[in-house]
């Protein structure tokens, strides 16, 4: 892992969670972002170049743009018009950037540069790298911060069945008690009734 990429998930640890994000997502609801890809190697260019998205939906615009990232260009991420990052915004982003990569697990790096929120696939990463960027954000997933002992068996297999079946005793009790107004899992609204 990158040190830049380090000294961000220092300062803004323990990462969100799925929750975290969609109740910031729920209270921003017209929430959109400047977006540029600068080619590797290059500095930053125009934020009105075609690689350029002003005014954009971070998920839909990186999704539809991805692309533009595999092909090693990095991806600066600014406030509406202002061509610079709120810092309130930073742990946000890193939760959303690294839940869309969590499925492929793909590492990424990211940094501040000229103000902005910088991030970028990390081609250099191997599983060791993979393993250490995931576990920052490990309970994005979980629902668990991965720091704290939860008695997580080490194997793989016992561990995916213990925390099934305590997420599925919770999910119960929490049912019990709150009955539609609960959402299963570490799972936003959007995502159950998709």
């Amino acid at each position: 892992m990158e040190q830049s990429t380090r000294k961000l998930i220092e300062k803004y640890s323990p990462m969100w969670t799925n929750k975290q994000i969609w109740e910031f997502d729920q209270l921003n609801e017209d929430l959109t972002f400047d977006l540029l890809y600068v080619e590797p190697g290059e500095k930053i260019g125009s934020w009105n170049s075609k690689l350029g998205y002003k005014d954009s939906v971070l998920r839909d615009t990186v999704v539809r743009s991805f692309d533009h990232l595999s092909e090693g260009c990095r991806l600066l991420v600014a406030n509406k018009g202002k061509e610079k990052i709120e810092e309130n915004h930073i742990p946000y982003l890193m939760g959303v950037f690294a839940d869309m990569m969590i499925d492929e697990e793909i590492c990424l790096n990211f940094d501040l540069e000229n103000d902005c929120f910088s991030v970028e696939i990390d081609s250099d990463a191997d599983i060791i790298d993979c393993k250490e960027f995931f576990e920052e954000f490990y309970h994005l997933a979980t629902g668990f911060n991965y720091d704290i002992d939860t008695g997580i068996p080490e194997d793989e297999t016992e561990a995916e069945m213990y925390l099934t079946r305590l997420q599925e005793e919770f999910d119960e009790k929490m049912l019990d008690k709150l009955g539609d107004k609960y959402l299963p899992g570490n799972n936003d609204p959007d995502t159950i009734n998709s």
